[in-house]
């Protein structure tokens, strides 16, 4: 019989920084419910874990229904036992001029990556108190949640500092029960969202995306674009024993693109 040290739940995990995230957490020992609007990527997610002798299963989610986080996650506790600790990682991005940006852009971005750390924040908060055993919340925000001075992204950085505020209401009403909430802030990451993203900037500026790449080099003092793997690490720890008396933080993981 397979043991665990209890059920962790990724949001946006099929892919990029969540599957990361999903991969580590797993390799600490927890049962991972990969949970993704995108079911067949995040079943190969799982897949791929379970092939490496650890645990995790697949479920369906949208993060801007409280209903479906809500069977979600009622699936995972069936399956793999109480919730000890959640990610809200899902996020979308789209890049326009500040002045051509339209409402619909704004309203796609607010819902899925703040509305969405709310609502789930919301369901696992909920769980945690019922279950009485405290717990632990980590929001993906972004280094757009901490610098507003990035291009052709006001509505995404909107929704990353709304992130970062949330993070830290949430960690001062939930300390009581023992809960910590913390976010992690993620620079110039090499993911599929970041390849569409160069796509999108390149022609917004006029230049290749290897200009692009270049540009991020050059304001990064560790001169490497960051890894998916890089902000795994630092969610295991924010997750891990290690960071009982951290909450309410916002940590950089950006390679010194900023500071604070």
């Amino acid at each position: 019989m397979t043991t665990h040290k209890g059920l962790a739940v990724v949001t946006g995990a099929a892919s990029g920084i969540g599957k990361a995230i999903a991969e580590r957490l797993a390799a600490d020992g927890y049962a991972v419910a990969v949970a993704d609007l995108n079911v067949e990527a995040a079943a190969r997610t799982a897949e791929g874990i379970r092939a490496a002798s650890r645990t995790a299963q697949s479920f369906a989610i949208d993060v801007t229904d409280k209903a479906s986080i809500q069977r979600a996650l009622d699936e995972a506790i069936a399956v793999f036992g109480p919730l000890k600790a959640w990610v809200s990682n899902a996020g979308v991005s789209t890049m326009n001029h500040f002045v051509d940006l339209t409402e619909e852009e704004w309203d796609i971005n607010l819902n899925v990556n703040a509305k969405g750390p709310f609502l789930c924040g919301q369901v696992a908060a909920r769980t945690f108190i019922e279950q009485n055993q405290g717990g632990k919340i980590v929001n993906t925000a972004s280094l757009a949640g901490k610098r507003g001075g990035i291009p052709f992204l006001a509505h995404y950085v909107a929704s990353k500092f709304a992130v970062v505020g949330l993070t830290q209401s949430m960690a001062y009403e939930l300390a009581k029960h023992r809960i910590t909430v913390n976010a992690v802030c993620p620079g110039y990451v090499q993911t599929p969202m970041q390849s569409r993203e160069l796509e999108w900037e390149a022609k917004l500026r006029g230049v290749t995306p290897d200009e692009v790449i270049q540009i991020m080099l050059n304001e990064t003092p560790l001169q490497r674009l960051q890894t998916p793997a890089d902000v795994a690490k630092v969610v295991s720890y924010l997750l891990s024993e290690d960071a009982d008396f951290i909450t309410g933080e916002a940590i950089a993981v950006n390679g010194g693109v900023y500071m604070d």
